[in-house]
């Protein structure tokens, strides 16, 4: 069963940085098109970036140009490195293959303090 971990979260002041990481059980990273999302209560789980097997990323546009996401598939872990951060990036922070295709692991929250 693939397993995925989400970590590295934490509180910060606006301004301030922070990378996620995902560990991966289960050799999807060889395979699948991955990505990360971020929830707020009361909301939809919203996609924040994406990355395919080669490295090719794409952004939500309230993200591009701050945060950048990259992957290393011999490892199975998968980052978001995260600058220049807003009180409105405060969410729980999920990774998972594009279009949610695994199980969804526990997240890691992020808070950004204004």
């Amino acid at each position: 069963q693939v397993q995925l971990v989400e970590s590295g979260g934490g509180l910060v002041q606006a301004g301030g940085s922070l990378r996620l990481s995902c560990a991966a059980s289960g050799g999807i990273f060889g395979v699948n098109w991955m990505a990360w999302y971020r929830q707020v209560p009361g909301k939809q789980r919203e996609l924040v970036a994406d990355i395919t097997y080669n490295g090719r990323a794409d952004y939500e546009d309230s993200v591009k140009g701050r945060f950048t996401i990259s992957r290393d598939n011999a490892k199975n872990i998968m980052y978001l490195q995260m600058n220049s951060l807003k009180p409105e990036d405060t969410a729980v922070y999920y990774c998972n293959a594009r279009g949610g295709g695994y199980s969804w692991g526990q997240g890691t929250q992020v808070t950004v303090s204004s």
